[in-house]
């Protein structure tokens, strides 16, 4: 049993049309770009956030505590070690970065033909989350988006687990890059006084502004990035 399901995670899928890989990315952007959907969808990169600040903690040698997801969209990641030094600042920074490093991995498995591994992974990362979510509206949050990768990669056929794992894929790219936008549109109006970036800007000699700027080049270098490595540019658009 657990060879077959080995050899099912390390299978390759065959690539799909390059069409399809574009509309997908289509599809994300409808998601992320109008008010109503991104609304509703948002509760996805927030998770994404606060699985990076505990990945990167627990990666640090810091003490993970609990993770809080919150029906406005808003999360809480609490972590115990020392208030500042570096693995203060990588566990930080690495909320607004999570959601675009994922989706750049994401994009470089699916280059690989690994459909199924690319959904596994995801169901194990919020499996390892879910025994830190300390509240009722995360735990369903958590259960929620973890039985629908699960199941489409259960049961759904090959195509539409293709379908599935892009759409993924451009939401967390797309999806990584808007937070950041709105976290400056906050502190603008001083809406938000202890953002990751200002907390980074209280322990390093580096402003928030900076800091801001930082998450925004990573995420756009991420999903440019990605859009290289799938390949789905037309032969001639990048100069040699």
């Amino acid at each position: 049993m657990l060879l077959d399901l080995w050899h099912r995670a390390l299978a390759t899928q065959p690539h799909p049309p390059r069409l399809l890989v574009l509309l997908t990315g289509l599809a994300a952007l409808a998601i992320v770009v109008p008010r109503s959907p991104w609304r509703l969808a948002r509760n996805a990169i927030t998770i994404a956030h606060e699985g990076g600040h505990a990945l990167a903690a627990v990666v640090c040698g810091r003490r993970l505590q609990s993770i809080r997801l919150h029906s406005d969209t808003s999360g809480l990641t609490v972590t115990k070690g020392r208030a500042s030094g570096l693995g203060m600042v990588l566990t930080l920074a690495a909320g607004y970065l999570a959601p675009s490093l994922l989706g750049l991995a994401a994009a470089a498995l699916l280059t690989w033909g690994r459909i199924t591994l690319t959904l596994w992974l995801c169901v194990l990362l919020l499996a390892g989350m879910l025994l830190m979510i300390r509240n009722g509206y995360g735990i369903l949050s958590v259960l929620v988006t973890g039985g629908i990768v699960f199941f489409v990669s259960w049961k759904a056929p090959a195509n539409w687990q293709a379908v599935f794992a892009y759409l993924g894929m451009w939401f967390l790219l797309f999806g990584g890059v808007r937070p950041v936008f709105e976290v400056q549109q906050q502190r603008r109006r001083g809406r938000a006084p202890n953002s990751d970036a200002d907390q980074l800007a209280g322990i390093t000699p580096v402003p928030g502004l900076l800091w801001v700027g930082l998450f925004l080049v990573i995420g756009l270098g991420a999903l440019a990035l990605s859009v290289l490595v799938l390949g789905i540019l037309p032969p001639g658009t990048l100069p040699s």
